[in-house]
C-alpha cells in the first residue's frame, strides 16, 4: 500500500469518527478553523466547504498535475483539513489550465469551464489601490485579468470588478504592486466563495 493510500485511511477514518461524534459542532467548528479565507482558495470547480472536506480524499492528484505549482497541500497543522489542496494567491495564482478538474477522481473538483469557475471574487481596495487614490496610473491588474473588461474593466482609468464575471484565479492579487498587510493582503484581495467554486 502505498503511503499516500494508507494516509488517506487514516485521515478519511479520523473525519469519519469526528462528524460521527455525538454532539459535535463540526459544521460550525468547520468554519472556524477553515484555511479557506482571503487570498487562501480551493482548485476550481471545488464543491461548497463541508462537501469538500467529505469527498476529498487527499490523493494529490490535483498537486501533481498543475503546470504552475500552484496548488499545495496542507499539512498536519491543519487537522482534518491537512491533506487537501490549496492555492494561495499571492504566491502563485491559479492558470485556469483546469488540469486538476479533470483528475479528480471524487468529484471534489468538478470538471467546469474556465468562465465557469468560481473560486472567489476579487475585491478592491479603495484606500490602497494607487489608481483609485489618484497617485499614478496603474492599471496592473486589468492587464493581467485572463477576462479583461470582462470581470474586471476600467471606469475613469480605475478598475471596477464585475461580480458576476470574476473568477477568483488570483493573477490580479498576484500582480498587485502593493502589499498592505503582514498576511500578504494587497490592493485587491480574493475573497472566498464558500458555496462551492461553481455558478
Amino acid at each position: 500500500m502505498k503511503r499516500r493510500d494508507t494516509l488517506s485511511l487514516i485521515l478519511g477514518a479520523a473525519l469519519a469518527t469526528w462528524l460521527a461524534a455525538p454532539g459535535a459542532a463540526w459544521a460550525t467548528a468547520g468554519r472556524w478553523f477553515s484555511p479557506i479565507r482571503r487570498n487562501r482558495l480551493r482548485p476550481p470547480g471545488a464543491v461548497a466547504e463541508a462537501q469538500f472536506l467529505a469527498r476529498c480524499i487527499r490523493c494529490g492528484r490535483c498537486l501533481e498535475v498543475c503546470p504552475y505549482h500552484a496548488i499545495v497541500m496542507l499539512d498536519i497543522r491543519h487537522a482534518l483539513h491537512a491533506g487537501t489542496p490549496l492555492i494561495a494567491v499571492e504566491n502563485i495564482p491559479c492558470y485556469l489550465c483546469m488540469k486538476c478538474v479533470a483528475v479528480c477522481p471524487t468529484g471534489s473538483l468538478r470538471p467546469i469551464g474556465q468562465k465557469e469557475t468560481r473560486m472567489g471574487l476579487a475585491v478592491i481596495d479603495h484606500y490602497s489601490c494607487l489608481a483609485w487614490r489618484g497617485d499614478t496610473l496603474c492599471r496592473t491588474c486589468y492587464d493581467k485579468c485572463p477576462f479583461a473588461n470582462v470581470a474586471i474593466r476600467l471606469e475613469q482609468l480605475r478598475p471596477v470588478i464585475d461580480e458576476g464575471a470574476c473568477v477568483g484565479c488570483g493573477l490580479c492579487v498576484n500582480a498587485c504592486p502593493i502589499t498592505v498587510a503582514e498576511d500578504g493582503g494587497k490592493a485587491i484581495n480574493i475573497e472566498p466563495v464558500y458555496a462551492g467554486n461553481a455558478a
